[in-house]
C-alpha cells in the first residue's frame, strides 16, 4: 500500500467556501433559538421520550442546510461558528438585560395560593395532572401545600411550599 501525500491533503482544504459556512451556521443558530423561544418552556425543561423524538428531529431537518461537507476544514469552521453564535449570545445577553428578556422567558405563575391558574397553564400546555406528578416527586400531595409554583423559563416547574402557619390559618 503507497502512501499518497495528495489524498491526506484533500482532507485538510475546504470544499465549500468559508464564508457560506459561517452564514449557514449563523442563520440555522439563530433561526432555531427563535423558534424554540416561541415554543411553550415546558418542552425545554425535562426530556421526555417526545421532546427527544423532537430534538432529533430538528438536527436531521437542520443537517442538509449545513451544507454537504467532506473536508475536516469545513466541518470545523461550522462548528466554530456554530459555537462562536452560542458564545456571542450567551455574552450578549449577560451584558444587555434586553436581550436576555427576548431571549428567556420571565418565570409563569401556574399555582398561586393553592389555586390552579388555569390561563397559564393552556398557554404552556401543562395539565393538572402532570402538575400534580410532578407535585408528587418533590413530596406535596395536597395542592393546599403549594403557595406559589412557576414554570421558570428552561421549563423546569419550580415550586414554594406554604409554612405551616399559613396552612393552618387557611
Amino acid at each position: 500500500m503507497k502512501f499518497n501525500i495528495d489524498s491526506w491533503s484533500g482532507m485538510f482544504i475546504p470544499q465549500t467556501p468559508i464564508l457560506e459556512h459561517v452564514f449557514r451556521g449563523a442563520a440555522l443558530y439563530f433561526g432555531i433559538l427563535i423558534l424554540l423561544r416561541i415554543m411553550p418552556r415546558r418542552s425545554g425543561g425535562s426530556l421526555t421520550t417526545m421532546d427527544l423524538i423532537f430534538a432529533l428531529l430538528i438536527t436531521n431537518a437542520a443537517a442538509p442546510s449545513l451544507g454537504d461537507y467532506r473536508s475536516l476544514t469545513d466541518g470545523a469552521v461550522l462548528i466554530l461558528t456554530i459555537m462562536g453564535c452560542n458564545y456571542l449570545v450567551n455574552a450578549l445577553s449577560f451584558r444587555l438585560p434586553i436581550l436576555e428578556r427576548l431571549i428567556s422567558a420571565p418565570p409563569l405563575q401556574i399555582v398561586r395560593n393553592g389555586q390552579l391558574l388555569r390561563r397559564n397553564m393552556r398557554r404552556e400546555f401543562l395539565t393538572a395532572e402532570e402538575l400534580m406528578d410532578h407535585l408528587r416527586q418533590q413530596g406535596i400531595e395536597d395542592l393546599q401545600e403549594v403557595k406559589d409554583a412557576f414554570v421558570e423559563s428552561e421549563g423546569e416547574i419550580t415550586v414554594i411550599r406554604r409554612k405551616e402557619n399559613e396552612r393552618d390559618a387557611k
